[in-house]
């Protein structure tokens, strides 16, 4: 089974075979379910779901559900950054209460951030997320108590060797290293603490998929009950729910029979038995916890190729860089030309080898129809390599100039 490294700047992930392993459904299996498709579904830059369906449902029916991610503040915010925000964003304008992290914590503990740069960087990031139009919540994990008791909660319900399955954590994993990942955990759950019990959705890159499954397993360890529906019946078995919350449950449900650990219920819908019965547990004291949700979006490729990273000042177009850096790098991108003009003209180019042209799928073209003459002219042959860096460069510069005065609009927004 592959090993996934969240913390790689250059990670290798096979994702069919990451789909197979881990069980990750291809997300046109749920876009039906949506009455608006977002464009980063449309253009296949989100291909992976776990239970969104639920989301989904939250979304077409205007019920309530929480959507968050987290941001490892470990070097200056870049256009690889935008796309989870941009999600984030987009499940707001839906309904959805919205949660960002800034995961200071993290990066002391991997990256050996100071913190003062932690929090420099960290309300950089705070700043494209208001620039994009984000309503929510935001905090740092060290400022956040309630988030460190979750996490030392949550933090009993796993143990080391669990963590070395998960992430290949070795004799020499610094302790730091993996509370910081209990910290994810309890910012994946954070929302349901704040606002209470309901579907939460954690956009993520696929390398990110580790943290989703711990969070997912830890979830349901810290429910009291758990209710499965059955031929003619729905069985709410308790996992260590107290005997009041036991007894609660029996009343609530007058034809119900209370067996030793367990209440069997006929003649009920099971999503009514399942709210029910996380209310009486969150009055007993318990959690309640929806299993969270998540999407999966490819990475947002480097102008050298690869993944675009703080780590490759090359590879990465950043928000404060001059318009002059900013052009000499998307000038020198790597594309999907050939190897002459001849053959340009008879062959055409392969956009979807192009790092310029998944730029403007990401980001810098909005009209899906601009987008497809584009592609088209690409593979007919009737652009070269050069104009299309030029056109591309323009779309850049006119871009981050316009996002840099919605930054600095927006730092009135972020907290000291």
């Amino acid at each position: 089974m592959e090993e996934i490294n969240p913390w790689s700047s250059q990670p290798s992930v096979d994702v069919e075979k990451l789909f197979s392993d881990f069980g990750i459904e291809p997300i046109e299996n749920v876009m039906n379910l949506l009455p608006e498709v977002p464009y980063f579904m449309r253009r296949g830059i989100v291909i992976g779901h776990r239970d969104y369906r639920q989301i989904a449902g939250c979304i077409s029916e205007k019920k309530p559900f929480h959507v968050l991610t987290g941001f490892m503040p470990s070097g200056h915010p870049h256009l690889g950054h935008l796309m989870v925000m941009k999600e984030v964003v987009w499940h707001v304008q839906q309904g959805g209460n919205g949660y960002v992290a800034i995961a200071d914590r993290e990066a002391h503990a991997v990256r050996d951030i100071p913190w003062e740069k932690c929090d420099e960087f960290g309300k950089e990031y705070l700043a494209c997320l208001y620039a994009l139009g984000f309503e929510g919540k935001t905090y740092f994990q060290s400022r956040n108590n309630r988030l460190k008791d979750l996490a030392f909660e949550a933090a009993t319900r796993v143990n080391f060797s669990e963590l070395t399955a998960i992430y290949g954590f070795g004799a020499d994993t610094e302790l730091a290293h993996a509370e910081s990942v209990i910290t994810q955990v309890a910012d994946i759950l954070f929302p349901q603490i704040d606002l209470g019990p309901a579907p939460t959705v954690v956009p993520v890159g696929i390398d990110q998929d580790p943290h989703i499954r711990l969070a997912r397993g830890i979830a349901h360890k810290m429910r009291m009950f758990t209710i499965e529906e059955r031929a003619g019946y729905i069985s709410i078995r308790s996992k260590n729910a107290p005997e009041k919350a036991l007894q609660a449950v029996k009343s609530a449900f007058p034809h119900a029979k209370k067996y030793e650990g367990h209440i069997d219920i006929k003649g009920a819908e099971c999503a009514d038995v399942a709210a029910r019965v996380r209310e009486i547990e969150r009055s007993c004291g318990g959690f309640a916890f929806n299993t969270p949700s998540s999407t999966y979006h490819i990475f947002m490729p480097g102008l050298t190729g690869g993944k675009m990273s703080s780590s490759i000042p090359e590879s990465t177009l950043s928000f404060f860089e001059p318009e002059p850096v900013i052009r000499k790098k998307v000038m020198n991108g790597i594309t999907g030309g050939r190897m002459t003009l001849e053959e340009q003209k008879r062959l055409g180019g392969e956009p979807d080898r192009c790092s310029l042209y998944l730029l403007n799928l990401f980001h810098m073209v909005t009209d899906d129809a601009v987008l497809a003459e584009i592609r088209r002219k690409c593979t007919a042959g009737e652009i070269t390599c050069g104009q299309c860096k030029k056109d591309t460069a323009e779309r850049v510069v006119q871009f981050l100039k316009d996002f840099r005065e919605k930054m600095d609009a927006a730092e009135e927004k972020i907290e000291a």
